[in-house]
């Protein structure tokens, strides 16, 4: 068997598949978007295959660092005694590790054990019952992602591979950040020499994507110390949002291996442009035809941005740009986040659109610079930090949202020349902190309650006070710099 996913996966042919394996990796997906898992026998998974296995609730009861939340939540807790939930490995996203001498490895979604519903805060499932609404119209979504991110000299480490490195997180307790060494120096976006600098880790990334299943479109440096921008192979939906995933987990894999460590927090460096995620989505047929592209251009639209966009991109663009405000938190899921969201550095910070517009939050890209078949949106607001499954299920319940309730585009397009936001007069500036975008979203009339339920809300909306609270105890580097000698 080849690293890659190769043939099929079902459960009639699981077992001639395994059939020269001992192990499989699996994992899932927790609310911050990290892969959480475990290595089990073939025999156990062989029979576990088809009606899952328990899963400790608690990945859904504690923050990044394995610190349970300040407040209980429905889903994990003492009352509930952090109890199993039911973990069923999904047979389609069957891959091999190539790093890790090709071991078989295969996503999960959780259940609820009692109910058998999906868990409302799994990712794969918030996603998967986002995009039922589409498909039981008859089309399917689209999508594709781009990610920048920091990468990181580890210190004491040395180019190459299987070099034991010290751990950054353990620098970072007696030096500050800014003693991190970057990968290379300068700025020098899309450069073909800066990669030659470290070229066994840059090829050797795009291969074992390739070999992963999480295939890229493109690869390259992006301005700034030490950052690469990668572009994942556009598919349907659910599994971009798995692949998006899986790249980071490539990433940080091989980086281990070579003594880097990769940043996909959104803001690493001060006065330095941030990392995003950019989501790029569109509308289909199911047989493959792109139901944004107007295909007769409208000759009078209430904005030439429109000209070449259907009815029903429209109505979608609309159900972006009014739920927008209300669902941040999945775009922009952490303290550091806003950090990039602000004035002057090529991220958006109002509710706006325009054609071909980079400094917008939703850029519409049609025909004539974009191909009938490659229309579609760019989501420019997320991250590199953000939860991909949930960051997709929020572009894809709100454009829908719009599109069943014929919603109409409530602000102009963003005027050319203009860089902050959408027209001067109307632009509706987006949360600049997590707190105050947490409050929108869990709000009582929340666009997010409408389109998520209150489980998913109560649950997530609880994680994120849980985040802003940290921030609000912490003492950082900043102030004590600031405070200490002069008050």
């Amino acid at each position: 068997m080849s690293a890659s996913a190769g043939s099929e996966v079902t459960p009639e042919n699981i077992a001639q598949v395994l059939e020269h394996d001992n192990k499989v990796k699996v994992a899932g997906v927790d609310v911050d978007g990290i892969l959480r898992g475990k290595l089990i026998s073939k025999k156990k998974f062989l029979s576990i295959a088809q009606d899952g296995f328990g899963f400790c609730s608690v990945i859904f009861g504690w923050d990044m660092h394995d610190r349970t939340y300040f407040k209980e939540l429905a889903i994990s807790n003492k009352e509930n005694g952090y109890r199993d939930l039911v973990a069923i490995p999904d047979l389609r996203s069957f891959r091999r590790i190539p790093w890790e001498d090709n071991v078989p490895f295969f996503l999960v979604s959780f259940f609820d054990p009692v109910t058998k519903k999906p868990v409302c805060a799994c990712p794969r499932g918030l996603l998967k019952t986002a995009v039922e609404k589409v498909e039981n119209a008859g089309c399917k979504a689209m999508a594709g992602a781009e990610y920048e991110f920091y990468q990181f000299r580890a210190p004491g480490s040395q180019p190459g591979p299987e070099r034991n490195s010290s751990s950054t997180a353990a620098f970072l307790k007696n030096n500050p950040v800014e003693a991190l060494p970057s990968l290379t120096e300068g700025m020098f976006g899309y450069s073909i020499t800066r990669p030659v600098h470290n070229q066994n880790y840059y090829y050797s990334i795009f291969d074992a994507c390739e070999q992963f299943n999480c295939n890229l479109e493109g690869w390259h440096t992006e301005s700034g110390p030490g950052v690469f921008e990668a572009a994942l192979q556009f598919g349907e939906i659910k599994d971009m949002a798995d692949r998006a995933g899986l790249f980071k987990y490539v990433v940080k894999s091989l980086g281990s291996k070579y003594g880097i460590t990769p940043a996909f927090m959104a803001k690493p460096r001060e006065g330095l442009p941030g990392n995003s995620g950019h989501m790029h989505v569109s509308i289909v047929s199911n047989e493959g035809k792109n139901l944004f592209f107007r295909e007769e251009p409208d000759p009078s639209p209430k904005y030439p941005d429109l000209t070449h966009l259907s009815d029903l991109g429209r109505h979608f663009l609309a159900g972006l740009l009014m739920g927008l405000p209300d669902i941040m938190p999945l775009f922009a899921p952490n303290i550091n986040s806003y950090k990039r969201l602000v004035e002057n550095f090529w991220a958006p910070v109002t509710v706006s659109w325009g054609l071909e517009h980079r400094a917008a939050s939703i850029r519409v890209i049609t025909p004539p610079t974009a191909s009938p078949k490659a229309t579609r949106f760019e989501i420019r607001v997320p991250g590199a930090d953000a939860n991909p499954h949930f960051a997709l299920a929020a572009i894809v319940a709100l454009g829908w949202r719009g599109v069943e309730k014929k919603l109409e585009i409530p602000v102009p397009p963003l005027g050319k020349g203009e860089d902050v936001g959408g027209a001067s007069d109307q632009g509706i500036r987006l949360a600049k902190t997590l707190k105050e975008a947490n409050e929108m979203f869990m709000r009582k009339d929340s666009v997010a309650r409408e389109v998520f339920g209150d489980d998913f809300v109560d649950h997530f909306g609880g994680t994120r006070e849980h985040e802003v609270r940290l921030w609000q105890e912490a003492v950082t580097d900043w102030e004590v710099r600031r405070y200490i000698e002069t008050v």
